[in-house]
């Protein structure tokens, strides 16, 4: 669960690193969005047969990466919307 926890910020921060301008995300939605782009990434690398979504592979992790800067996408617009309003 620990390791979880870990590999969620770093794919979170990861993300961070990788989409260009400034998230105003803290640390907790950077851990939650890396969170959910493992997740998701790990269930993507499962449906080709690279091993089960709670395995570190290669293919995991860079689709939960590519997942996680899509989702800071995503919450960037949402918080984008709700201030702009």
């Amino acid at each position: 669960m620990i390791g979880f926890l870990v590999a969620g910020l770093v794919i979170g921060a990861l993300a961070r690193l990788i989409k260009p301008g400034k998230q105003e995300l803290g640390l907790l939605a950077t851990l939650g969005l890396g969170l959910v782009g493992s997740l998701i990434g790990g269930l993507i690398a499962q449906f080709f047969g690279t091993g089960s979504i709670w395995e570190l592979n290669v293919l995991g992790f860079v689709l939960a990466v590519i997942a996680a800067v899509l989702l800071i996408g995503v919450a960037e617009s949402i918080a984008g919307r709700k201030t702009a309003a």
